[in-house]
């Protein structure tokens, strides 16, 4: 089965966000791929991580780590020269980047929790840092078969929020979407083979939501691996046609 659809020679995919959670379920996942010819593993400490590490003795140079923090525009212009010093086209490209009460950012309650710099954390890694990310990757994804696709959350939807809270995350990720949307149609016509997608996988057992997990139902709180192979099936699942549409784990439209 092709990782991606009308994909036509073994597949090159980076992660950025590689070293944790999801970022590393989905580096386990595509090195077990028979498409997969290489996973470029992106993370602020990347070269450190122990988990990378061991893949990288298991699998050697299918995997390379490069050491980046997104946030930072010239660290990923620096990121797309070392990673194209190598690779000429990337076939899937997946954005993890999300924090919702870490690196300044809060999961405000109401508006009297609200500051400047907590939005600007939040802004920072969650909607800025992954359309920067496709902005300098753009070089290695115009030429054949290419999905990039970023986490979103369905909070971030409009149209579904009913309950209030979580101001910058949620507005940060409905930006998100937006600048992907946008960036999908630009894409479009550079390469139409192109798909741009906004993928929401579920309540994870991860770092991000361990400290809101206790309300969850059990059968709603998915490993890391599960999350995975969710994403992996969407991007498997939708080429251009669906570019620039947003998806929930079950493979169910979420509305903007």
């Amino acid at each position: 089965m092709k990782l991606i659809p009308a994909l036509a020679a073994p597949a090159n995919t980076l992660i950025c966000g590689a070293s944790q959670g999801i970022g590393l379920a989905l580096c386990q996942s595509l090195l077990a791929h028979p498409d997969v010819e290489r996973v470029y593993a992106v993370a602020r400490h990347a070269s450190s991580s122990a988990e990378l590490e061991a893949l990288a003795q298991e699998h050697g140079q299918r995997l390379l780590r490069f050491d980046c923090d997104a946030r930072d525009e010239q660290a990923l212009a620096q990121l797309a020269r070392e990673v194209g010093a190598s690779c000429q086209h990337l076939h899937l490209v997946i954005s993890t980047l999300g924090i919702l009460q870490q690196d300044g950012a809060r999961a405000e309650k109401s508006l009297t929790q609200l500051d400047l710099s907590g939005l600007q954390a939040t802004f920072a890694t969650n909607a800025f840092a992954p359309v920067l990310l496709l902005k300098h990757l753009l070089p290695m994804l115009r030429k054949q078969a290419a999905t990039f696709v970023a986490l979103s959350a369905r909070v971030g939807s409009i149209d579904d929020n009913q309950l209030g809270g979580w101001y910058s995350y949620r507005a940060s990720k409905a930006a998100l979407n937006q600048l992907l949307r946008t960036a999908s149609i630009e894409l479009r016509r550079i390469n139409p083979a192109s798909t741009v997608l906004l993928v929401h996988p579920g309540t994870t057992d991860t770092q991000l939501s361990r400290p809101f997990q206790a309300n969850v139902p059990a059968e709603q709180l998915f490993t890391t691996e599960f999350a995975a192979q969710r994403i992996l099936g969407l991007a498997r699942q939708h080429g251009p046609e669906q570019s620039g549409s947003f998806w929930a784990w079950d493979g169910k439209p979420i509305s903007w």
